[in-house]
């Protein structure tokens, strides 16, 4: 549960900045008629909504396992996942397109950019303490592994999506910076749109990057192969287990995973040493990966026993 209220204190954070930030973009756009500060005044409400639906997708897949879904509504919030990459698409990469486009073909007078340089050197300083934020957070579940390996591995949206949106924001600030201020320094009325374009192409870059993630855990992505290994290590240091096959996994949350193992334990092995070898399995499993809630164990050789196939299950 801390891990869950530490995530959302990561959404909460980066809401209210984008709030705050999308403000006064939409201000500064209004005044000085920048393409680019407009698409950044989009980019910034888009992160908003989204944050928002992160929040609804956490609440609604932790509620508790009914009759109808057994195993919990854990995936909803990667169903949640898939809406903001498609909003962050169509919305906020489409419309920055849209606009950067327009300008191109009608380049509006270059106005005094003062209320752009505040607004985005505000921005930025919002921006970076939100990405602060969700980088600590990501860095609880890093580990070893380089930046985009661990973000690619993560599996907690409320983390990973927030990240990237915060980083992407970052890069589109500067990006506007760059053009409104090139646009100006140059006397060039192209800079501004073009600006707006890679506001946009970044914001479709991201997205089409989220929804590759969210599809695989829609879809049920397994433990790596770092776990399955130790998994199987774990099953073959007990005494009882005499063969077993590759575990099989599947994530049904950011911290809710399921096991299957099929293993033959020694014939000599009475009923009841099967059942003390399947809990030994469980406890020591359950002890070193806390998020595989449900642990199903097929006992295939109880068949030698006239017993039949069992298949205890703890969770």
């Amino acid at each position: 549960m801390a891990g869950a209220s530490s995530s959302k204190i990561v959404v909460y954070g980066a809401i209210v900045a984008n709030l705050a930030i999308a403000v006064s973009k939409f201000v500064a756009a209004f005044f000085t008629g920048s393409a680019a500060m407009m698409s950044e005044g989009i980019h910034s409400l888009v992160d908003s909504g989204n944050g928002m639906l992160i929040l609804f997708g956490m609440s609604r897949s932790a509620r508790p396992a009914d009759a109808k879904h057994p195993f919990g509504y854990s995936k909803e919030i990667y169903f949640w996942t898939v809406i903001v990459a498609v909003l962050i698409f169509a919305v906020g990469g489409g419309m920055s397109l849209y606009k950067g486009y327009q300008y191109l073909q009608t380049p509006a007078p270059l106005n005094d950019p003062t209320w752009n340089y505040w607004v985005l050197g505000l921005a930025i300083i919002f921006e970076g303490v939100a990405c602060t934020l969700a980088y600590r957070e990501f860095r609880k579940t890093q580990g070893d592994f380089g930046f985009w390996q661990a973000l690619r591995r993560s599996r907690d949206p409320a983390v990973f999506a927030i990240l990237l949106e915060d980083l992407a924001a970052l890069v589109g600030l500067l990006i506007a910076l760059a053009g409104i201020y090139f646009g100006h320094l140059l006397n060039n009325l192209y800079f501004d749109g073009g600006a707006s374009m890679l506001i946009g192409l970044l914001l479709v870059g991201m997205a089409v990057f989220m929804l590759g993630e969210a599809k695989g855990l829609l879809l049920g992505e397994g433990a790596d192969e770092a776990v399955l290994r130790d998994l199987e290590a774990l099953a073959r240091q007990d005494a009882a287990v005499e063969q077993l096959r590759t575990p099989l996994t599947m994530y049904l949350g950011p911290t809710d995973a399921v096991l299957a193992l099929d293993i033959s334990f020694r014939d000599q092995l009475t009923a009841v040493e099967v059942e003390e070898a399947v809990e030994r399995l469980q406890t020591a499993i359950k002890a070193k990966y806390p998020d595989f809630k449900r642990i199903f164990i097929e006992a295939s050789a109880l068949t030698h026993h006239g017993a039949g196939s069992a298949q205890p299950a703890a969770g």
